[in-house]
């Protein structure tokens, strides 16, 4: 059977209480026998505002949610005032982290040796690394693709040779990122498609190629199986948005009469 992957970034869009309420209601909703008996198939995860990951990693023991930062540093422990070591994210039970968000190589500058550092620091730490990359406008599906594997090879070229720790990319276009509307259908699906085969046919760590980008309920339908899920934005930080896109990734893995309507 294959395997479904959903993330979800709360960013900051969510407040302490806010996150604090969304995290135990998904809670609630992964204990119940239906979606128990369904989670074999799917991998889940969530990154809310650091201030909240020991509530977050609290709330969700015991169920199929994984919880991870939304950053870490590029450094080992020490003295990096301000930073959040990936030892200490690991340490408080987080499972992933999420690398180089176009926010933060735009906004804070973040080069590719840098979310190379920040790569291998997640993964000394058994971190599961979710690395984003994306364009920055509109393309053809070809220049995209192009575009997408460049921004992959480039980092997966730099890791240690002999490298098998598992990763997923998150690839999301910059321009679809806050917008009304996820890109066009056949252009994730084009990319994805091709990003996908080229890491698994050029290297041998097990890799995962998820879509980002105003994505929300009723999206995964269009794309399955040309994605292996999606990573999740404000279309979800309502807990029936979440509950709608597992039920709708349940149904894709199980069929029709896995449906609890």
């Amino acid at each position: 059977m294959s395997r479904l992957t959903l993330g979800v970034s709360h960013k900051t869009y969510l407040g302490s209480w806010q996150t604090q309420i969304w995290c135990e209601h998904i809670a609630g909703v992964l204990s119940q026998p239906y979606y128990q008996r369904y989670s074999a198939g799917l991998s889940l995860f969530t990154f809310p505002a650091m201030p909240a990951l020991a509530r977050a990693v609290q709330a969700f023991s015991g169920t199929a949610m994984g919880v991870g930062a939304q950053n870490i540093s590029a450094h080992p422990p020490g003295a990096w005032t301000g930073e959040s070591s990936a030892a200490m994210v690991s340490e408080m039970g987080c499972r992933y982290a999420e690398i180089g968000h176009a926010e933060r190589r735009n906004h804070f500058h973040e080069s590719v040796d840098v979310i190379e550092q920040k790569v291998l620091r997640a993964i000394e730490h058994r971190l599961i690394p979710v690395i984003c990359i994306g364009e920055s406008q509109p393309l053809s599906g070809k220049v995209a693709t192009a575009e997408a594997i460049r921004q992959a090879c480039e980092l997966l070229d730099r890791l240690p040779e002999g490298h098998r720790s598992p990763l997923i990319f998150a690839w999301e276009p910059q321009w679809a990122i806050g917008a009304d509307a996820c890109a066009d259908t056949h252009y994730i699906r084009t990319v994805c498609r091709n990003l996908r085969a080229h890491l698994h046919q050029n290297y041998l760590m097990p890799t995962r190629v998820i879509y980002g980008g105003s994505a929300g309920p009723g999206l995964l339908s269009q794309l399955w199986p040309d994605v292996d899920g999606l990573f999740l934005g404000r279309f979800v930080h309502c807990t029936s948005g979440f509950q709608a896109v597992l039920e709708e990734a349940i149904e894709l893995l199980y069929g029709p009469e896995s449906n609890p309507g």
